[in-house]
């Protein structure tokens, strides 16, 4: 992990990700930083998974661990993970980011098991978030080589200065709302990103994103960190609406209280 950015480095960055609403960096986490995480997760999944209710850990197959897609909340289940969104490489990327103080939110863990994990919807992380102003970004740590094989990340470039867009239930698990005017000019204007182990993506909560199926016999791991701007605060209503959605999908599937 670069431990002094360097600023020219950082301008473009930031440049960037103003402009299109989603920036690489590439090797921002390497060698003893890369492996600390790795160690984590591996330990926190042997030893912390086993015993987390359904809406902590998503599996595609719930009879087979192996097949764990997603986690949620790692911070409050975990001191390590409680520090590491803490962490001043983390908060001050975000902080340039957005352009204000941060409230770090939390650690989730994605995957897509070789094989059989599913697409995830088009969709606006801001509509999960409910904020006013939606301002929000999400640092997501690629673990595994990430390409069109195995489920690689597609983003609609500039989308996220359209606003929140219409979303409505996906039934998809994970994921439980997806864009609901999705058309072929969003797809024109898709920027796919294929990624080493280490590289970060960082996006804005507005970013209309999306990812393939894998469809081939390697994982794809990430860690997703979440960062609030200090000046959005959530919609009662919107949240609730949310929430209404989400409980009914939940429901549907078997999982009762359960929150993305």
């Amino acid at each position: 992990m670069a431990s002094a950015i360097d600023q020219t480095q950082l301008s473009q960055w930031q440049a960037a990700f103003e402009r299109d609403g989603h920036v690489c960096l590439a090797q921002y986490l390497a060698g003893d930083s890369f492996a600390e995480l790795q160690e984590n997760l591996e330990r926190y999944i042997r030893e912390i998974v086993p015993n987390l209710s359904a809406k902590l850990a998503f599996f595609e197959n719930p009879e087979d661990p192996s097949t764990l897609k997603q986690m949620q909340y790692m911070q409050d289940e975990d001191p390590f993970f409680a520090e590491y969104c803490r962490r001043d490489c983390f908060v001050k990327l975000a902080e340039t980011f957005l352009g204000d103080q941060v409230i770090p939110q939390g650690v989730e863990y994605f995957n897509k098991p070789p094989g059989i994990g599913t697409p995830t919807p088009p969709h606006q992380d801001g509509y999960y978030f409910c904020l006013v102003p939606n301002q929000a970004v999400t640092l997501w740590i690629a673990l595994d080589v990430v390409n069109e094989e195995n489920g690689c990340l597609r983003y609609v470039s500039g989308s996220h200065r359209d606003g929140v867009r219409p979303h409505g239930a996906s039934n998809v698990l994970g994921f439980s709302q997806g864009l609901q005017d999705w058309s072929a000019a969003d797809e024109a204007r898709e920027v796919m990103q294929v990624l080493q182990p280490g590289d970060v993506l960082a996006h804005h909560s507005l970013t209309v994103h999306r990812a393939d199926a894998n469809r081939s016999n390697r994982s794809r791991r990430a860690v997703g960190l979440v960062y609030y701007a200090a000046s959005a605060k959530v919609d009662p209503a919107a949240h609730q609406r949310y929430v209404d959605s989400l409980q009914v999908q939940h429901t549907g599937m078997g999982i009762q209280e359960s929150e993305e």
